[in-house]
């Protein structure tokens, strides 16, 4: 008897302290709905049923609206999961915008995405997810927008929530959905200077969420960044960005390193399909598995439950990563 409450008594340890890995997906967000063999395989494996695939964005181009880039497909598409439709937003598109634009706007968006879904033969689920970097400014009638969609489409409507608008959340207000995806990335810009990595600063996160546990909705997934990029810097100082680069990226003959993820152009040339003169440098930022595991520590001890959407999906940046957090 003694024994076996020994036993019991282990048992609930073990049990009180097994990691719950969070269920995932991603985001799909290029042009171009396709999969290659690698994205296939990472992708079936994913716990959530679905795939946040960007259908457009939508931007104010000469005074009207405009959809930008929508998606194609290629013939050989296929996954199990369910589409979640996503659009990105602009921020000026929501600036003087009257009620009868909203109205319209919300039309045109379900219209869209309803002809694109059944031209590709879609099985899209009863979401429609909205990004938009909202402001102080815009909030009322983006709100107004969000509603409005989901009187038009009928599906529920989600929203993304940056960090901004949750330390501020008292000016930029609480959109009228019941579910956010909270975007733990772009902590800062890659084109200012300095030292920090720009996609995600633990530090910078950590404080802009400090008070996270009493946002007022509270269904939140939570998307994690795997993608990398490569910041290149020229001899004014001037930056621009070349996305998917890696540190293995920078062992060159013709680069001097600086430190382990920065390096310094010794001879003009054409590096990563863009034309590099002697002198500029190269900063790469990735994600690690340590700082994906902090943020998700940290937020386990002020969001009761969530899921993870990582972005993105692509064979760049999937391979070999961690999606057990």
């Amino acid at each position: 008897m003694k024994t076996l409450k020994i036993l019991f008594f282990l048992f609930l340890i073990v049990s009180c302290n097994k990691k719950n890995d969070h269920s995932y997906t991603f985001y799909y967000w290029k042009t171009k709905l396709s999969l290659d063999q690698k994205e296939k395989k990472v992708l079936q494996k994913a716990t959530v049923p679905y795939l946040y695939t960007r259908f457009f964005d939508v931007d104010k181009v000469e005074g009207k609206f405009q959809p930008i880039a929508v998606i194609t497909k290629s013939k050989s598409f296929q996954t199990d999961k369910q589409i979640v439709p996503t659009v990105f937003i602009t921020n000026r598109t929501l600036l003087n915008i009257s009620q009868d634009e909203i109205k319209f706007l919300a039309q045109k968006i379900n219209q869209l995405i309803q002809k694109k879904a059944t031209e590709y033969h879609l099985n899209i689920n009863n979401e429609i997810q909205i990004d938009c970097d909202w402001t102080a400014g815009t909030r009322d009638d983006y709100f107004t927008f969000l509603k409005e969609l989901k009187k038009i489409s009928g599906k529920q409507i989600t929203c993304t929530l940056r960090l901004h608008q949750v330390k501020d959340k008292a000016k930029t207000g609480i959109p009228p959905v019941e579910k956010v995806y909270l975007m733990c990335y772009s902590t800062s810009s890659p084109l200012e200077n300095a030292d920090i990595n720009s996609i995600l600063d633990v530090n910078t996160l950590k404080s802009y969420l400090s008070n996270i546990e009493d946002y007022p909705i509270k269904k939140i997934a939570v998307a994690l960044p795997i993608y990398s990029w490569g910041i290149v810097t020229n001899h004014l100082g001037k930056h621009k960005l070349i996305n998917a680069l890696s540190k293995e990226d920078l062992n060159n003959p013709n680069f001097q390193k600086i430190s382990e993820n920065k390096i310094e152009i010794e001879k003009d040339g054409f590096y990563f399909g863009n034309y590099l003169n002697k002198g500029f440098k190269i900063k790469i930022e990735e994600i690690s598995d340590e700082q994906l595991q902090t943020v998700v520590n940290f937020l386990e001890k002020k969001i009761p439950q969530f899921d993870i959407i990582y972005y993105q999906l692509d064979s760049k940046f999937v391979v070999n990563q961690n999606f057990n957090f």
